[in-house]
């Protein structure tokens, strides 16, 4: 039996790295092992939460790769490499710059796995690995195969586990790559196939832990109204207690918040992204209209649905007042949690070529691709600024008072967003202090 070893990179620099309060496991390389023949033996290995031994021996690595972990991808491919052993990179990056991965691997998967990884593994096993595999065509979703939640086992991941339903976005963001990557269209899973799912996952063992919680990895929940309804319906007789990602167009439609409801929706991540109408108009996301913001989230929170709000710092225009004027909104608002990121340009996306093309990038460092470092030159602040500033803004949003002011009161589970307030602060207090100490010109 041939051997496979899958690596998930540690992110060193990033706010989600190793100092990260919550581990959370990467559901890609399951999906990867899933497709893996069963006359191959798996091995998953995340440096998030365990060490990497780089004298192994398998038959051949894989390494899936975002932006912020690629130079540690490389590092561990020339390892593997220089003993012999082949490697294939998948993932973002990879997908995004194939060249630059083939200079320290052997194979690079664009895209998604489905119907290329049994391929590879048999050229592999003839000796006919070819350098690039791609599709002609977005795969269907139908008939995945099933996860091995077992990989996983003993490797102190927050209790909660993770499911797919739908790939692609319409929207086509300017900072963001999912459009590009995945498809301008929704795919829907089939229902059927979804629930099997969800009845085969397994009670997390431990006296303290939530039973039955569930993130949906979708980028948005309500990508197709008619599916969201079934598959909701369907979901509500097993208890779960579930997270996922939306719009804000959630609002328009209230039989979908209360079935959110009626399924165990604990709270929705809504990408908000900016105060500023012209910053969301430049970006791709007008529909997103700030004037309403306040009633987007009273009426989610009606439905008792908390609510993580994401926003970015650092679009043209903004000043630095932006992270006064968030962080106020935020608390006024209520918010259960924020997740802030300073603009990042990763590669595939309309906003790095924007940046390339106006001379504007100051940092090729893909370490420092993170969301909380500068990797370019503001429009309207200094890069100091901005960092500083976005520094600032953690501190703020995470502290005692503010996290006091936005759960008090609220119609959602604050046993749930209370903990997790009080993870993210002590990763903030981490991440701030570090940045800080190590002073860097940016």
């Amino acid at each position: 039996m041939k051997k496979l070893l899958l690596i998930s990179p540690l992110a060193s620099k990033s706010l989600l790295g190793g100092d990260f309060y919550f581990r959370i496991p990467t559901l890609g390389l399951l999906r990867v092992a899933a497709l893996t023949p069963l006359d191959w033996e798996v091995k998953i290995i995340d440096e998030k939460v365990e060490p990497l031994d780089l004298g192994e021996s398998p038959d051949i690595v894989g390494i899936t790769a975002m932006t912020p972990v690629v130079n540690r991808a490389y590092e561990i491919a020339d390892s593997f490499r220089l003993r012999g052993i082949k490697v294939v990179m998948g993932g973002m990056h990879p997908s995004k710059l194939p060249d630059e991965a083939l200079m320290h691997c052997d194979s690079v998967v664009i895209g998604e796995a489905e119907g290329l990884w049994p391929t590879l593994l048999e050229d592999f096993k003839r000796g006919e690995l070819k350098t690039i595999y791609r599709h002609t065509e977005f795969p269907s979703l139908a008939n995945m195969p099933t996860l091995d939640w077992d990989l996983y086992k003993d490797k102190k991941y927050l209790p909660v586990h993770f499911v797919e339903t739908t790939r692609g976005c319409p929207h086509d963001c300017d900072f963001c790559s999912v459009t590009n990557s995945f498809g301008g269209k929704f795919r829907n899973r089939p229902v059927d196939d979804v629930e099997r799912e969800i009845q085969g996952l397994k009670p997390f063992d431990g006296r303290f832990i939530l039973k039955n919680v569930v993130f949906f990895t979708d980028d948005n929940i309500i990508s197709s109204k008619a599916y969201a309804k079934e598959f909701l319906r369907r979901i509500i007789p097993y208890n779960l207690k579930w997270l996922g990602q939306t719009s804000v167009n959630i609002v328009k439609d209230d039989e979908i918040l209360d079935l959110c409801r009626k399924s165990g929706c604990m709270g929705l991540l809504v990408g908000f992204e900016s105060l500023s109408n012209v910053n969301l108009a430049g970006m791709g996301k007008g529909f997103n209209r700030p004037d309403n913001y306040f009633d987007v989230i009273k009426k989610v929170h009606d439905y008792g649905i908390g609510i993580n709000g994401s926003f970015v710092f650092g679009f043209d225009g903004d000043d630095e007042g932006v992270f006064e004027r968030t962080v106020e909104f935020t608390i006024k608002a209520k918010l259960e949690i924020g997740y802030f990121s300073i603009l990042t340009p990763y590669p595939g996306t309309g906003l790095y070529d924007k940046l390339i093309s106006e001379g504007r990038i100051i940092d090729h460092d893909w370490s420092r691709y993170n969301t909380n470092n500068v990797v370019f030159k503001p429009k309207r602040m200094s890069a100091e600024k901005l960092l500083f500033g976005y520094y600032d803004a953690l501190r703020q949003f995470h502290s005692y008072s503010s996290i006091y002011k936005r759960l008090w009161g609220t119609t959602s589970k604050w046993n749930f967003f209370l903990p997790m307030n009080l993870g993210f602060r002590q990763t903030i207090k981490k991440t701030v202090r570090h940045g800080i100490k190590e002073g860097r010109e940016v």
